[in-house]
């Protein structure tokens, strides 16, 4: 508890006055897709540690506690409350503007939304920091700071469920004023796990497999509430009453936190009804700022549910600031996936395995949060500060690393084989599968850049994954899609790059290929992406861990020997088959395309560069790679590539080069300009590899992209639609994918366009796709995809990290 500084809220944040709606945020494409609405605020908790969220309008509405599940639902009773006397008068607010609708705590009175006239404050954010900024209510100059300990190439605090608000308050007046600050908490313990622990996979009407999930709301038996103090702290500990058995998901704590100091009265209630009418703390709290300091740590009956209240009252004389802090913890070790595979949190590493030790985390962040604070200061300023980069930029830049923290996000705990856990982020919360390996070779470069050992965790996982197979035979959703007969095929061929990395209800990291939508095994483009990211990661974590590239070679091998049996014509380059066999799921290819041919040409050139490295580092040392056990195999198979490589490269100009463009592909006649079509290019340039068209030639191309896809489309209004012709327009109006402006392909793109010196082109696209996102009711939950009638497909998706790789490129 200090006296503070100056509060300093950066200029860049993303911003909206306190409960002030949307006229017209953008709806959900398909019905079958998750919309919660607009009312989304940046999360809090660490990466795989579970997380909440708290909206613009005060509410604590984001609940994914349970790996990999979504739960979007405010309980009324986890919220602060601000009590202000000025001697004359008082007030108190319950600080949320939405009041329950079911008739609860109908006693607490709750915060006045702003209107377009007049605004109750602000809410900022700029993740992993946020601000409430109360104005025109109180006469208290009322501010509340809320962040987790999240910053770059940290891999212990980053991981902590925690949530600290560090609230300031000032007295501008000529006279004292009394507050009180409270924070009550339902103890939701038991309440984060599917009570069906193994349901049914089902194929939804878009095609994708789905599953029920359960969870136990509201079942609070066996739940209590304590007092724990000592010199320094005050809290309450959440808990159930130990059933004897081993700790299962579910099982933990709560804790809610402040520290003592002479300044303030702390006052507590241990047991209110936080469904009832309220009234049990409400009357105290309205009356001056008091509670009753009823201690009762009786547990829950079925029929009951259990608040915790904590408040801290004050008073503040002519012109003086204090700062008051609070956290919130949660102790929930495990993470189970189907029934019996359970996995460890990267954060008992540090606080232990027992579920008990909320407490313990909750005070710690007392003791280190202006540290951590600085910790993210430090990484973040020299961003912040530089005056090459727009605002808009540089919040988006920040915004968009929700997804580490609410993307279903897993980080288990460490092992021998990883030392640092096992993490993954779900491609969205309608694809609800890990680390979709299409989706990732644009959307890891956050994860590259900030978390390296993270994102080298991932592809480990991948190299693990392609020697394996699954025979069991699944139905693909696109044929069921489209009225086709039934068609079935196997989950995982040997060889075969998995498209994810598996889905929560089965068993991450192990049993992959999860999505059924197409069969992932006639992909043309995953051995490719895994070659490139292998590679990519290996140069920009410092280009000296050949140790990782010596893991991944063996998997390299097999899945560039699988991807060329789909060359069956015998030209050097696999053919696409006419089904959708790559990250554009739903659209067509046929022959040799523009988009999967590249990337084969420059993952070939990747692995050359990797065969070399490993070639120069096992002749020297006793380096061990798996699948090149001496210097003669590693050249063998990079003359192997290099034959190939020196037969695709004129094929790829021949069959696709117009003399503008590169075409969709070689045999459909279309002559739609598709905008991802050089990522092959925009990789092969980005490792410092040649180029593997000519560089003029793709200069032409990335206009014409340009030109076509973004300015001719709805002006530029929406971004680059992912293909339309030439002057702008469809070449089927009913498609889907092509005329969808994808927000991570753009990002890309736009990332490309700096590469090749359109830098002016680059940021305008991004911009536009920014506030396409920033200003429709989008933020934290960017969707993969929007469209030019205000919908939006697949929110919270992993692929718009992408906005990093401009950033790596600017």
């Amino acid at each position: 508890m200090t006296t503070p500084t100056t509060l300093q809220i950066p200029s860049c944040t993303w911003n909206r006055p306190i409960g002030l709606g949307w006229d017209k945020p953008y709806t959900v494409r398909y019905a079958s897709n998750i919309d919660d609405g607009p009312w989304h605020g940046m999360p809090l908790g660490g990466f795989g540690a579970g997380c909440i969220g708290r909206s613009s309008r005060g509410d604590f509405n984001l609940w994914h506690i349970d790996g990999g599940e979504h739960i979007f639902n405010t309980f009324p009773a986890c919220q602060f409350s601000v009590f202000e006397s000025t001697g004359t008068s008082s007030k108190a607010y319950a600080l949320s503007t939405q009041p329950p609708e079911d008739g609860t705590l109908k006693t607490w009175q709750w915060y006045p939304a702003s209107s377009t006239t007049e605004e109750t404050g602000k809410y900022h954010a700029l993740y992993p920091r946020s601000w409430f900024v109360y104005e025109n209510v109180f006469q208290t100059q009322l501010t509340c700071e809320q962040f987790s300990p999240i910053w770059a190439n940290n891999y212990q605090e980053t991981s902590y469920p925690i949530a600290v608000f560090i609230w300031k308050a000032h007295n501008p007046t000529n006279a004292p004023i009394t507050l009180s600050i409270m924070l009550t908490w339902e103890n939701m313990v038991g309440w984060f796990t599917n009570a069906l622990k193994s349901p049914e996979v089902q194929i939804r009407d878009d095609g994708s497999p789905v599953y029920e999930y359960q969870p136990r709301l509201g079942a609070s038996q066996g739940n209590y509430n304590q007092i724990a103090e000592n010199t320094e702290h005050f809290s309450c500990f959440l808990g159930r009453v130990a059933s004897g058995e081993p700790v299962q998901e579910g099982d933990g704590s709560w804790c809610i936190a402040t520290p003592k100091h002479p300044r303030v009265e702390i006052f507590y209630h241990t047991r209110w009804h936080s469904v009832g009418t309220g009234a049990d703390i409400w009357q105290s709290f309205t009356t001056d700022g008091s509670l009753a300091n009823d201690q009762d740590a009786t547990p829950a009956d079925e029929n009951t549910r259990l608040g915790a209240a904590i408040a801290v009252r004050f008073t503040l004389q002519p012109g003086e600031t204090l700062e008051i802090p609070f956290t919130l913890a949660w102790d929930f070790p495990v993470t189970e996936f189907s029934a019996g595979i359970n996995y460890y949190r990267r954060y008992t590493d540090f606080f232990g395995r027992n579920g008990e030790n909320a407490g313990k985390i909750a005070t710690t962040g007392l003791q280190e949060y202006q540290n951590w604070r600085s910790h993210i200061l430090t990484w973040q300023n020299p961003i912040l500060g530089r005056e090459d980069l727009p605002e808009w930029f540089k919040m988006a830049l920040f915004n968009e690393l929700y997804d580490l923290t609410s993307g279903g996000t897993l980080w288990s705990a460490a092992s021998e084989i990883d030392p640092i856990g096992q993490f993954a982020v779900l491609e969205c919360l309608d694809y609800r599968w890990y680390e979709s390996l299409d989706v990732r070779l644009y959307g890891s470069f956050a994860l590259l850049m900030l978390f390296p050992e993270l994102e080298k965790s991932v592809i480990r996982a991948f190299a693990r994954a392609i020697p394996h197979s699954d025979d069991h035979l699944r139905v693909i959703g696109y044929y069921y899609t489209i009225g086709a007969d039934t068609t079935t095929a196997v989950r995982k061929v040997a060889g075969a790059t998995p498209h994810d990395l598996g889905a929560p209800n089965e068993h991450v990291w192990e049993k992959t290929n999860y999505t059924c939508y197409q069969d992932c095994n006639l992909w043309k483009d995953l051995g490719s992406d895994f070659v490139l990211q292998v590679y990519r990661d290996f140069i920009f974590t410092g280009g000296q861990d050949v140790e990782f590239l010596a893991d991944c070679w063996d998997a390299i091998v097999q899945t560039l020997d699988y991807l060329k049996t789909f060359d069956l014509d015998g030209d050097g380059i696999p053919e696409n088959s006419g089904a959708p066999d790559q990250t554009f799921d739903d659209w067509r290819l046929q022959g040799v395309s523009a988009y999967c041919g590249g990337l084969w040409l420059a993952a070939l050139e990747s692995a050359i560069a990797i065969s070399d490295i490993l070639t120069n580092r096992s002749s020297s040392t006793s380096l061990t790679i798996k699948g090149a056990e001496n210097t003669e195999k590693l050249q063998s198979q990079k003359s192997i590539y290099q034959s190939w490589l020196q037969q695709s490269l004129p094929i790829y100009q021949e069959k696709l080069w117009n003399g503008q463009y590169y075409r969709l592909d070689s045999e459909s006649g279309s002559n739609v300009v598709m905008a991802d079509q050089l990522c092959g290019q925009f990789y092969a340039r980005l490792l410092g590899l040649p180029d593997i068209v000519p560089s003029h030639n793709a200069l032409s191309a990335l206009q014409t992209v340009y030109d076509a896809c973004f300015v001719k489309f709805c002006n530029g209004q929406f971004g680059a639609a992912n293909g339309v012709r030439p002057d702008g327009s469809p070449e089927n109006p009913q498609a889907t994918h092509p005329l969808e402006v994808w927000t991570g392909i753009n990002f890309g793109l736009a990332a490309f366009l700096l590469q090749m010196g359109m830098k002016n082109e680059a940021m305008r696209l991004t911009q536009a796709v920014v506030q396409q996102i920033y200003d429709n009711g989008l933020q934290f939950r960017t969707p993969e995809a929007i469209t030019s009638a205000g919908t939006f497909r697949a929110s919270t998706y992993l692929r718009a990290m992408a906005i990093w790789a401009i950033y790596l490129n600017f």
